[in-house]
């Protein structure tokens, strides 16, 4: 046998405890200012050692939203699974994304004034994202085009939702049932 047959596993486990230290510290700093440097310390390794598992800055960021965004993704599908409804779907699924990334501080903290920001760019230019927001589409939506524009709609409503948000849960519900459900509904 040759090689090191662990070898993926620790280039897993490296880049996750990576992008774990660098959660922490966009939800203590903010995610602008989080530095590679200050990543590599909080990880424990060198800066260089965070420059072999990502290019820059952008790639951490890239890499933490897309994990997280697959996560809260898991959720929403256990959520809305069973509903048969279109409208209810997408209620229920930008809701439910709504609530879990307020739930959590080390998500929320991307959409503080000074990192809304970066949140909304990688919001829209995320195929990862766009993938995910997609499965929740009804079969309806013919064209992947038209699909793949609402797709980004749905992402800036829960980035609005989450920078802007509703005056409180119902009414966030209500907005969701008067201006969205109804495009997903009509005949």
């Amino acid at each position: 046998m040759t090689g090191d047959w662990l070898a993926d596993e620790r280039t897993e486990l490296a880049a996750q405890r990576i992008l774990d230290a660098a959660a922490r510290l966009f939800a203590d700093r903010g995610v602008a200012n989080t530095q590679m440097a200050d990543i590599a310390k909080a990880a424990g390794c060198s800066r260089a050692t965070v420059y072999r598992y990502f290019e820059n800055r952008h790639a951490v960021r890239l890499a933490f939203v897309h994990r997280e965004a697959r996560r809260i993704g898991a959720a929403v599908v256990d959520e809305v699974d069973g509903i048969a409804d279109p409208g209810e779907r997408i209620v229920t699924a930008v809701l439910t994304a709504v609530r879990a990334v307020r739930a959590d501080p080390l998500l929320i903290a991307w959409f503080r004034p000074a990192d809304a920001g970066l949140a909304v760019e990688i919001g829209q230019s995320s195929q990862v994202i766009a993938a995910l927001a997609t499965a929740f589409l009804p079969d309806s939506i013919a064209g992947q085009r038209d699909r793949a524009r609402l797709a980004r709609w749905l992402t800036r409503i829960v980035v609005s939702l989450l920078t802007v948000p509703g005056v409180d849960d119902a009414d966030e519900r209500a907005m969701l049932e008067h201006f969205v459900a109804p495009l997903f509904t009509r005949a």
